[in-house]
């Protein structure tokens, strides 16, 4: 079946259609209105988009924002965006966009705020705060990129890890970025997540290293070094998301056909599924990185005000657990 990837059950169309309209993303800030007292301190907050996320946020009752940067440039687009909740918005001044990622990670680094998140600052100014061994956030992890999609035409949301952080990481950072996963995966519910460990093909291939890791992986699981979740590969993507092609493919699997997670090999193949889902399913996302002391909202310029909110209410429930 070309190009059908994700299969439903069989359930009433109707159901099938508020399956759809009641995504997991939409109920995560529902969720994260939950979490009382959580504070999110911003770096560099003079940005249109995330000005316009925090308005959201704050509607949506998310929590307590601390903006770091310019004082005249971040109330000026306040007020613009129409926010009227200032008793749950701090303003701090910061002279330079580097003094604002700091400011914003000190904060976070001495319990001031729970989460950080990422405003008009470049990504390695914002980085090398966080990294920074007197102030920084660093919790001896690997530090990945969880990213979580709602795909049109999907029963489940889809986690895809890592497309931002970790260029070609082996089999040990592997193995630290499916505990984030799984980590940001039961923050939001999903107690026993189903890990797929992706590549090109569903069987060991000495010639392609990302099988030799997916198959250690799935046997460090088996063994009781990874814990918190099911882990089998490697598996294809059409094998891991869809039962038809595992069954068609006779793959005894708890995880194909059903993975809540998707680990990909590298960075380009994991920047591609993120970009594709995004641009070609229309897919909804929020996305936050794990493995620090407190999750870190680094999203891109191009993400829109909404997937911004839904990163916040990932960040913020991943830092009530």
């Amino acid at each position: 079946m070309i190009g059908t990837v994700f299969a439903y059950k069989k359930v009433p169309h109707d159901l099938q259609k508020r399956l759809v309209q009641t995504m997991k993303l939409k109920s995560l800030i529902e969720e994260a209105s939950q979490c009382q007292g959580q504070t999110v301190a911003v770096a560099a907050a003079e940005d249109e988009e995330v000005i316009e996320a925090v308005a959201m946020a704050l509607e949506h009752r998310l929590g307590r924002f601390v903006l770091y940067g310019d004082r005249e440039r971040v109330g000026r687009l306040l007020k613009e965006k129409g926010c009227t909740r200032f008793s749950d918005v701090e303003i701090v001044h910061a002279n330079s966009v580097g003094q604002a990622a700091e400011l914003a990670v000190r904060a976070v680094h001495l319990n001031e705020a729970d989460a950080l998140m990422k405003g008009n600052v470049p990504t390695a100014t914002l980085l090398k705060a966080v990294l920074n061994k007197e102030y920084g956030l660093r919790a001896g992890r690997v530090l990945s990129h969880v990213a979580v999609f709602d795909v049109p035409g999907a029963d489940r949301p889809i986690i895809v890890t890592d497309a931002a952080m970790n260029i070609a990481p082996d089999l040990e950072q592997k193995v630290q970025i499916v505990n984030n996963a799984v980590g940001v995966a039961r923050s939001i519910g999903i107690e026993r997540p189903k890990v797929a460990a992706l590549a090109a093909v569903e069987t060991v291939n000495p010639a392609m290293p990302a099988t030799l890791d997916a198959a250690a992986l799935a046997i460090m699981q088996k063994r009781g070094q990874i814990n918190g979740c099911l882990l089998d590969g490697p598996l294809a993507l059409d094998n891991a998301v869809s039962m038809t092609a595992a069954q068609h493919k006779r793959i005894e699997s708890e995880v194909a056909g059903c993975a809540d997670i998707l680990l990909v090999p590298d960075i380009e193949s994991g920047n591609m599924l993120y970009k594709s889902l995004v641009y070609f399913a229309n897919a909804r996302v929020g996305a936050v990185i794990a493995g620090a002391k407190a999750p870190i909202v680094l999203t891109s310029r191009a993400d829109s005000a909404e997937s911004k909110l839904y990163s916040l209410a990932l960040a913020i429930c991943s830092a009530a657990k």
